[in-house]
C-alpha cells in the first residue's frame, strides 16, 4: 500500500506531492452514466477538487456525466487506445479480459460490505490487477462503493416466483443477466439512459440498481414497487488506459491513484447515508417498499457459481477463503 493510502486525509493534504515541472497541464476526462447531483457525480467533483489542490493546479479533471462521452464499452475502448479518459465500470464489464473477474458480481457473494472489501485487499485481486494491465486496462480506483442493488418494478416482488414473466433491465453483462434469470425474471439489457422511456412505454417491467441510482434517474416516477433484495453489493472500478498512464510522469500517475483511493474510502463511508436518503425520497414520491426474506433469493441463485466453466477451478472457494482469513 502506498504512503498516501496509509496516512490520514489531513496529513495527506499537508504533504502535497512536489510534482515535476510539466510541459503542459495534465487534463483527464472523467466519464460516467450518472446524472449531475447524484452521489457518483458529487464524489467525482470531490476527486477533481482534491487532484487540483494536491497538484497545485497542474492536473485537472474534466467531468462528463450523463453518458456524454458514450457507453462504458466505447469509453473503455478509447482508454485502451491511449485517450486521456477514466470511466466507471463494474466487474461484469471486465470478464472479456479476465473471466475470473465475473465472480465479483456473483449474487450474495459476501455477507456484508466489510467482507466484500476484504477481497479487494487480497492477493487474488492484486494478481488480477496486473493481468488487466497487460491487456491495456489500469484500475485507477479499486475500492469504490456503488451500492447494494435492488429491484424497482411495476409489480410487488416478495419471492422469486413474483419475478416470473417480468422484463427486468440489466446492464449488458452476463453476470447480472444470469443472476436475474435464476431469480425468475427475464433480463433485458440496455443502457441506463434508455431505462426511463423503456419503463414509460412498457418495454420493461422493472430495473435493478442501487437506490441512489433508481431515484437519481427518476425511475421511481414510472415504477412504484421497490423490493429490497440486495442481490449484489456493487463495488465499482474507475478504469483508465495503461498506455495513457505510461505517458504520465510517475508522480502524476501516483497522485491520481492515491487521491482516487481516498475517494474510494470516502464513498464507502457515505454510501449508507446516501442510500437511506434515497429510500426516504422514494417513499415520498409514493414508492411502496417490500423487504422480502432473501433466503429464497439466495437459494435460487446458488447455481450461479457453477455456470461458468471458463473460471479458474476452485475460484469461488478461494474467494471465500480470502474473506474468512482476513
Amino acid at each position: 500500500m502506498s504512503l498516501m493510502r496509509k496516512i490520514g486525509l489531513g496529513t495527506a493534504l499537508a504533504l502535497t506531492l512536489a510534482l515535476p515541472a510539466l510541459a503542459a497541464d495534465v487534463t483527464v476526462k472523467i466519464a460516467y452514466e450518472n446524472n449531475p447531483g447524484e452521489p457518483v457525480d458529487l464524489m467525482m467533483q470531490k476527486w477533481a477538487d482534491l487532484v487540483k489542490e494536491r497538484s497545485e493546479g497542474k492536473v485537472e479533471f474534466e467531468l462528463y456525466p450523463s453518458s456524454q462521452l458514450g457507453s462504458k464499452e466505447d469509453i473503455i475502448e478509447q482508454a485502451k487506445m491511449g485517450v486521456n479518459v477514466i470511466t466507471i465500470a463494474d466487474a461484469g464489464f471486465l470478464v472479456d479480459y479476465d473471466p475470473d473477474m465475473g465472480v465479483l458480481y456473483g449474487p450474495y457473494l459476501a455477507d456484508d460490505t466489510e467482507s466484500l472489501f476484504r477481497i479487494y485487499d487480497g492477493e487474488w485481486f492484486k494478481e488480477k490487477e496486473l493481468k488487466l494491465r497487460d491487456q491495456g486496462i489500469r484500475i485507477v480506483i479499486p475500492n469504490y462503493m456503488y451500492g447494494a442493488r435492488h429491484i424497482l418494478a411495476k409489480k410487488k416482488i416478495e419471492t422469486p416466483a413474483d419475478m416470473v414473466g417480468l422484463k427486468i433491465r440489466t446492464p449488458n453483462n452476463n453476470m447480472q443477466i444470469k443472476a436475474i434469470e435464476l431469480m425468475g425474471g427475464t433480463p433485458t439489457p440496455m443502457p441506463l439512459g434508455d431505462v426511463y422511456p423503456a419503463l414509460t412505454q412498457g418495454v420493461i417491467d422493472g430495473v435493478e440498481n442501487p437506490l441512489t441510482v433508481l431515484h437519481g434517474q427518476k425511475l421511481d416516477e414510472q415504477a412504484k414497487q421497490l423490493s429490497i433484495v440486495g442481490y449484489v453489493t456493487s463495488a465499482a472500478f474507475w478504469l483508465g488506459g495503461e498506455s495513457y498512464f505510461q505517458t504520465l510522469d510517475p508522480e502524476v500517475a501516483k497522485l491520481i491513484e492515491d487521491t482516487g483511493y481516498e475517494i474510494g474510502v470516502e464513498s464507502q463511508k457515505v454510501a449508507a447515508q446516501d442510500e437511506a436518503d434515497a429510500l426516504e425520497a422514494m417513499k415520498a414520491v409514493g414508492v411502496e417498499v417490500t423487504t422480502p426474506d432473501v433466503a429464497a433469493f439466495k437459494e435460487a441463485t446458488k447455481p450461479f457459481y457453477e455456470q461458468f466453466p471458463e473460471w479458474t477451478p476452485g475460484l469461488y472457494d478461494r474467494i471465500q477463503a480470502e474473506i474468512a482469513a482476513q
